[in-house]
């Protein structure tokens, strides 16, 4: 490619005059975005070629009858994507966030459909594949994308080819095959601010020409975390290495068979929060119990958001994966190409989580057991056995067939130790007794009823509020006198499932223009939940449960809601015993949770012209249901499972090619979603639920655009109406379904854009010697950041929580390189987040600490977790 200085010139003019027109470029403009463009396109003078699988077929993304983005190898590099984490930058129609663990609070939103985490018996809405092979839980797919050739963004249903939890979507991975004649090696290495490190490199060679070859690939990557607590604490760093290897074998011209091996350790602190808003009145109330008058929280605020403070002490998150994998592709012919995918993945997770968000000993999760907990920690085991099986083949010309049977094996076992704090009983005496129960029993009829368990002198109510007056602790006079500290318990939680399903996907080409496809799958899931404890002690919390009885049973109205609202505090749903009245922990074993569903789509294409395709298809789409893993899914009787939901989504699309050098693609889409799962954190417990009717209702614009030689913009647009429809649950709904009714699903903006610029040419001296520029955008319009956005016991009140809502925001990716001959070596500078923007992605009610109450939403203190800040640095690439 000869080098011209004019068009060197108009590169730069178009890159310095995208720049300022970028959204407050001159004052605090934006964080990061991403690029996109193959520069083989730009070397070859137009827009290239994308093949994708999407439909388990390699077929030209132009002729695909489905919304799909195609990510090349080149684009991942360039957009300095290390996980599916900054897909976004990517992707305006894919969202994610992590609340208190990567493993287990991992959402994955397509079009501003996904599930919550924070819950093993919970599966995402959003399907990750890697080389054909389900992960379960997205927490599990979190690891670094190493050695990978494309992702594939399948948005909406896909039920029928890529199997079960696919309701709102997929993403499809797929690393590089061994090549069966080519020597080669790689490496890449990259170092930046937050003491950031990046190590990945990689070796191809075959052992016989032709016949079998081996591919190994390895990342290290470290990060000092960008979240700093008051108590000196660190959180979001990262720690983390990945192996794998790879043999392919062509046993002969028609069979051929690939086997993946690799192993992943993190050990990570993750994750801590800010406290965003705190109610005046907390101060008073925390000195009058003998707290420091910020209760464990001196920095709180937006101050505290902007500079990414926390207060808690040390979070901690350790993982090790492990998997192996088998792919069969023989080609029998006439009858057509059979593809068996068997797998097995293991995953182990153990946390430490003081997720009271506050310095204060208050209670804690540790991670490894001791004497005070009879040897149990944290930690979590899932461990899944798949086997897909697929033939596919053609008759003639016009009918294109697949037919196929899926299976899975998983199993999830996990343990939560919960523990007290020294400081446990002061803090509810300041949020819950001085703040709450006191003041509302004042006027004294309460005071004649005796406590069946006293504390020495302390036998009735009103001599307990007396000495509470005078300084005691109502905490521990409630308690018999007894202090929570050090109670504890030893929660169990395990889930069998078995899956099945058999499938077919095919397409008739009624003419050289007009396709007909039709996909049904029969889905078939079982599971086998349960909880019980390992082992607790919890004296106080029996008492506390005895003398609530003795207010509910003889306050009336007054005395049922403050006992209620004691018991419930008190006898933390973590931290009791099972097996007393009263108990918030109950124990369950079953029943067993048994669905069936058939998932189908229908499509049509038809082409225009060579170069216009158009297309309208229909997917009705099935998540299965399961178990709430939570101790207390069984509370009162309550049956732990919660119902599976199903989609129906209806898209219309066009797919364009023009002049060789512009590829515009929309799709217009309308989902409505029947027992929408939700897991919901009300500020002491997790509780799951579905709402009957959730809809999504909006279009998409992708367009790549060849300049130039050498100059590719592509822009992407998501309009998402991603709501709860104003009847979204009837009166008979349990008020947490009913006060979603009217708003919009969390993290799911209305609007989402990307925009990427890349140049690249050679330089007019030194041999060889190429040069590329590179810089995105992503835009996104105001959205909520918590599951309910007012308080379901306010209904129906209207007032909005407080700090629910992440406003607009733009944010900035950028990189610079300069490459030798042939690719031989590149130098890159990067910056993610240039313009360092603070956003923050789910906000909560702060555990403990005082929720919203029906009479004022000022009442609830509320924390949030703060996204990635600027990160920049610089990386040098190899290859031989």
């Amino acid at each position: 490619m000869s080098y011209s200085f004019e068009k060197a010139r108009f590169g730069l003019a178009a890159l310095a005059t995208f720049a300022l027109a970028l959204p407050g470029f001159a004052q605090d403009a934006a964080p990061a975005a991403a690029p996109a463009a193959a520069p083989e396109a730009a070397e070859q003078g137009g827009i290239e070629e994308i093949i994708v699988t999407a439909t388990k077929r390699a077929t030209n993304i132009q002729e695909v009858p489905i919304a799909v983005t195609a990510i090349s190898e080149v684009q991942i590099e360039r957009a300095g994507v290390r996980d599916i984490r900054d897909l976004p930058s990517l992707s305006p129609s894919f969202n994610m966030n992590s609340s208190n663990t990567t493993t287990g609070g991992t959402t994955l939103r397509i079009r501003g459909v996904g599930t919550t985490g924070n819950n093993a018996g919970l599966e995402s809405a959003v399907g990750v594949f890697l080389d054909g092979v389900y992960f379960s839980r997205p927490g599990i797919a979190l690891g670094d994308l190493l050695d990978v050739e494309a992702i594939e963004v399948l948005r909406g249903p896909q039920g029928t080819l890529f199997g079960r939890n696919t309701s709102a979507g997929a993403l499809h991975i797929r690393t590089k095959k061994p090549n069966l004649t080519v020597t080669e090696a790689w490496a890449n290495g990259s170092v930046g601010n937050y003491d950031f490190h990046n190590v990945q490199a990689g070796v191809n060679f075959p052992l016989a020409e032709d016949k079998i070859a081996v591919r190994f690939s390895a990342a290290w990557r470290q990060m000092d975390g960008y979240m700093k607590s008051t108590t000196g604490a660190r959180s979001h760093d990262k720690d983390r290495y990945l192996l794998r290897s790879q043999v392919l074998w062509a046993i002969n011209d028609d069979i051929e068979l690939r086997l993946i091996g690799d192993y992943a350790k993190v050990n990570e602190h993750c994750c801590d929060a800010a406290i965003t808003y705190d109610p005046a009145i907390l101060p008073a109330l925390f000195t009058a119990s003998g707290l420091p008058a910020n209760g464990g929280a001196p920095a709180r605020g937006h101050a505290a958001v902007d500079s990414r403070t926390s207060n808690a002490e040390q979070f901690e998150e350790r993982t090790r994966s492990w998997g192996v994998s088998g792919e069969l592709t023989w080609d029998i012919g006439e009858i057509g190409t059979l593809t068996s995918i068997s797998a097995y993945r293991h995953f182990k997770s153990g946390n430490h989580n003081p997720s009271d968000y506050v310095g204060l000993r208050v209670f804690d999760f540790p991670l490894n057991g001791s004497a005070a907990t009879n040897g149990f920690g944290t930690n979590g085991k899932n461990t899944v056995f798949s086997e897909e099986l697929r033939l596919q083949g053609e008759f003639g010309d016009r009918f294109e067939w697949l037919v196929g049977f899926y299976y899975s094996d998983e199993q999830i076992r996990g343990t939560t130790t919960g523990v007290l704090g020294s400081d446990y009983n002061q803090y509810l005496d300041a949020v819950l007794w001085r703040r709450a129960i006191l003041p509302a029993s004042a006027a004294g009829s309460l005071d004649g009823i005796v406590l069946p368990v006293p504390a020495g002198p302390i036998t009735t109510y009103g001599q307990l509020r007396t000495a509470a007056a005078g300084g005691a602790s109502p905490s521990v006079l409630f308690g018999g006198g007894l202090s929570q500290n050090g109670e504890w318990a030893a929660n169990h939680f395990a889930q069998d499932g078995k899956s099945w399903s058999i499938f077919t996907n095919n397409t008739l080409h009624i003419t050289d223009r007009l396709d007909l496809g039709v996909g049904l799958r029969w889905i078939d899931e079982k599971k086998d939940g349960s909880y019980n404890q390992l082992g607790g002690n919890s004296p106080a919390c029996r008492n506390i449960a005895a003398n609530s009885a003795a207010l509910v049973a003889l306050g009336g109205g007054l005395g049922a809601a403050l006992g209620t609202g004691v018991r419930l505090t008190h006898c933390f749903f973590l931290t009791t015993e099972v097996g007393f009245a009263g108990s918030t922990a109950a124990a369950f074993s079953g029943p067993r949770f048994k669905d069936h569903e058939l998932a189908y789509t229908a499509s049509l294409r038809f082409a225009l012209n060579d170069d216009i395709n158009t297309y309208a298809s229909f997917s009705h789409g099935f998540k299965a249901g399961g178990f709430n893993l939570d101790t207390t899914a069984a509370l009162g009787g309550s049956d732990p499972r919660f119902g599976s939901e199903t989609v129906d989504a209806y898209e219309l699309g066009i797919k364009t090619t023009l002049f060789d050098r512009i590829r515009a693609n929309l799709a217009v889409f309308h989902q409505k979603l029947d027992d929408f799962q939700v897991l919901e954190f009300t500020g002491t417990r997790f509780q799951t639920f579905n709402v009957p009717s959730v809809k999504s209702t909006g279009f998409e614009a992708e367009t790549s655009t060849s300049v130039m030689d050498g100059l590719e913009l592509q822009a992407s647009f998501t309009y998402a109406n991603t709501r709860y429809p104003k009847s979204c649950a009837p009166s008979t709904a349990i008020v947490n379904a009913r006060a979603l009714c009217g708003n919009l699903l969390s993290n799911s903006p209305k609007y989402a854009g990307v925009i990427g610029l890349s140049w690249e040419d050679d330089l007019p001296f030194g041999e060889g010697l190429t040069y590329f520029l590179n810089s995105s955008i992503r835009l996104e319009s105001k959205r909520r950041t918590s599951t309910q956005w007012r308080n379901p016991g306010s209904l129906p009140n209207t007032v909005p929580l407080i700090d629910d809502f992440q406003a607009n925001n733009e944010k900035v990716n950028a990189r610079i390189g300069l490459s030798g001959a042939e690719g031989a070596w590149t130098f890159e500078l990067w910056a993610s987040n240039l313009f360092d923007k603070t956003t923050k992605n789910v906000t909560f009610n702060t555990p403990l600490r005082g929720g919203a109450s029906a009479a004022s939403v000022a009442n609830a203190s509320r924390g949030t977790f703060v996204e990635a800040p600027r990160l920049y640095g610089a990386t040098v690439r190899v290859k031989y």
